[in-house]
């Protein structure tokens, strides 16, 4: 797995994320357009720690597209095989920031750029030359980018890439959650590294035991490394036999979640690339998660997430100022 370009390469979504910033003189609420989409977060994650990423995806040729462009180079990510369609508009996410931070989304995507990336634009030399590939749900919606999607998984497969996996259920986006539920299980039978949250668990088996969601994942799919976020409760990690805990790091700053599940999946495949994923220990699994929380702790307190990542001496300083 050594001797490859790139850590992660990650394909799915880039948008624009207007999250709400205060309110005008006339008491309108404003709104901030901030670069966005999972898959570019968790990169820009990684870049702060170190890594080299590429991403794969579409953004329209306008304004937005730029924006996004610019703000996705600027942070390290390689834009190589980020497509610029001429027809269709980039897309457009309206974050509501509700009191205790937690968030709602209105997607403007019928259609958006992102939904229009084909199999013929996925340069499979970038899949090949990366240690991890990742993806998540939105890039599986409908049904040219869930081919492309596709034949990107078979193509990291093939190269014999770690696969990693954050179904980032959306709703909204779906024609029936028949569909998504679908998509996400063809994930699930592709990964050797699954980040799900504790909604999405409930979503798929009905149940807020997830000790017994986890049981589930790994006799029906054999994921090496199942890792849940379980937000205020903070997470767990389920590989081999193991089942690890640890705490969440709450605190009186935050502002809003966005960002806060791909900043812990970034942290999570950092770990990765630098202990493996074949001999971790329960001590392993336990430096992980800490770790992860700290940072998606940390990018609750900044608006936006993608360029405003932490680095490792920031999350690092931040759990020894807790005491862990």
């Amino acid at each position: 797995m050594g001797n490859k370009a790139f850590d992660v390469t990650a394909l799915g979504e880039l948008l624009i994320d207007f999250t709400e910033n205060g309110s005008s003189a006339q008491g309108n609420p404003m709104l901030e357009a901030n670069p966005g989409g999972a898959p570019c977060n968790v990169l820009a994650m990684l870049e702060k720690l170190g890594k080299k990423t590429a991403f794969i995806g579409k953004v329209g040729n306008d304004m937005f597209g730029s924006q996004l462009k610019n703000a996705v180079e600027e942070v390290g990510i390689d834009t190589r095989n980020l497509v610029i369609d001429n027809e269709v508009h980039t897309t457009l996410a309206f974050v509501h920031t509700y009191p205790d931070g937690d968030r709602d989304f209105s997607f403007y995507r019928n259609p958006g750029a992102d939904m229009m990336l084909t199999k013929d634009e996925i340069q499979e030399d970038l899949i090949r030359d990366s240690r991890i590939f990742h993806f998540g749900t939105l890039s599986s919606t409908h049904e040219g980018v869930r081919e492309a999607t596709r034949y990107a998984i078979d193509v990291a497969k093939e190269a014999g890439c770690i696969v990693s996996f954050d179904p980032n259920l959306r709703p909204p986006l779906w024609k029936s959650l028949d569909d998504a539920k679908a998509e996400i299980e063809y994930g699930l039978g592709k990964c050797d590294i699954l980040k799900i949250s504790d909604n999405e668990v409930e979503f798929l088996f009905g149940t807020t035991d997830y000790d017994k969601g986890a049981a589930l994942l790994k006799e029906k799919y054999n994921i090496p490394l199942i890792l849940i976020t379980l937000g205020k409760d903070g997470s767990r990690a389920y590989y081999k036999d193991m089942k690890v805990e640890a705490a969440p790091f709450l605190q009186e700053k935050t502002i809003e979640t966005t960002g806060a599940g791909d900043t812990f999946c970034a942290s999570s495949l950092n770990y990765v690339l630098e202990h493996g994923l074949d001999n971790l220990t329960e001590e392993n699994l336990k430096e992980l998660l800490t770790f992860a929380n700290a940072a998606a702790s940390l990018i609750t307190t900044r608006k936006g997430a993608l360029r405003v990542m932490s680095t490792k001496e920031e999350v690092l300083d931040f759990i020894k100022s807790r005491g862990c």
